[in-house]
Formats: structure tokens, C-alpha cells, sequence
């Protein structure tokens, strides 16, 4: 891995799995378990706490695209 880094070339590996956290999850977990999954993923651990939960939330929460809509108002295209 030194090497890597003396050559200025990173690698980023996908992990098998994508993370299944809920926002309360990033809310409650400890520092450590957030600079693992962010490192597991190839991404920055820098920063504080409070940093790095809005990080991994903005990384790996999807955004709710339809808001509050009911199922009756989504198009069906056969």
C-alpha cells in the first residue's frame, strides 16, 4: 500500500455489500465504526465527528424522490 501511495495512485475497490444504515444509525454511531465504513469504502475519515456522520449520510442515504406522494399518483406504463 505504500507503494501506492509513493506512485501518487489510488484503487478503489467496491465493497460486495452497500451499507443499510438508517439516518438515526449514522446519528448513533460511534466515530470508530464511521472511520472503518468510510475507509472500507474508499473515502476521506478527516474532519469531526459531526463531519463525518453528514458525510456518510450524504454518501450513502438516498434522497426520497417522491416525497409524500401516494402510490395512486405514480404513472404505470404497460
Amino acid at each position: 500500500m505504500e507503494s501506492e501511495k509513493q506512485n501518487g495512485v489510488s484503487f478503489f475497490q467496491m465493497p460486495l455489500h452497500y451499507p443499510r444504515y438508517t439516518q438515526k444509525d449514522y446519528q448513533d454511531m460511534p466515530e470508530w465504526k464511521l472511520d472503518r465504513l468510510l475507509a472500507e469504502y474508499g473515502l476521506s475519515n478527516k474532519g469531526d465527528l459531526a463531519y463525518k456522520r453528514q458525510f456518510a449520510m450524504g454518501a450513502f442515504l438516498w434522497p426520497d424522490f417522491h416525497g409524500h406522494q401516494s402510490p395512486s399518483t405514480y404513472i404505470s406504463y404497460k
